[in-house]
């Protein structure tokens, strides 16, 4: 298994992390990720992410499950076992809308967490990287993967320190 080396540098204030992802980006270093204890607003656009697309999944497994809902209400109601309940339609589309909407609402949020599982490779024989195991307690630290940046250990961690990191550490996983 090929180790991998990284420099960490560990913040105190989540506005010093901010601020320092914007600094080390234009030193041009490449960071390969900033863990927090909780989210930091406009984090994900310091560090250059795209906007998220998991509006089109849910709208995939939300238009699956409104198809399937009417077609289970429909083929019940009006094929398999009609019932004429007080001379109204077999297929009355109104009393079909809680059904179809709560069929709708589970499979979105279903398919959307399979999908965030998936993505993410996320199960739970995963075993996650901890690089330092105050990130869930009150420090934020930032990982720099060594092998993936041009600049050298010294100059990264010169930038690190004069971000405002208050401690700088080398991890090999």
């Amino acid at each position: 298994m090929a180790h991998k080396k990284y420099i960490l540098g560990v913040y105190d204030d989540e506005d010093e992390v901010l601020h320092a992802v914007s600094d080390v980006r234009e030193k041009g270093v490449n960071i390969h990720e900033v863990y927090t204890p909780f989210p930091v607003h406009g984090l994900d656009q310091a560090l250059g992410y795209p906007r998220a697309r998991m509006g089109v999944p849910a709208f995939m497994f939300g238009i699956t499950g409104t198809t399937l809902a009417f077609l289970l209400t429909f083929w019940t109601l009006g094929w398999d076992w009609p019932m004429n309940i007080g001379g109204k339609n077999f297929i009355p589309f109104p009393t079909n809308i809680p059904i179809v909407f709560e069929l709708t609402v589970l499979l979105a949020a279903y398919g959307m967490g399979f999908v965030f599982f998936g993505m993410e490779k996320l199960s739970p024989l995963a075993k996650p990287v901890i690089f330092d195991e105050r990130i869930t307690d009150d420090k934020f630290v930032m990982a720099i993967e060594l092998a993936k940046n041009t600049v050298s250990e010294g100059d990264i961690a010169d930038v690190l320190k004069s971000s405002g990191a208050s401690e700088v550490n080398f991890k090999e996983i």
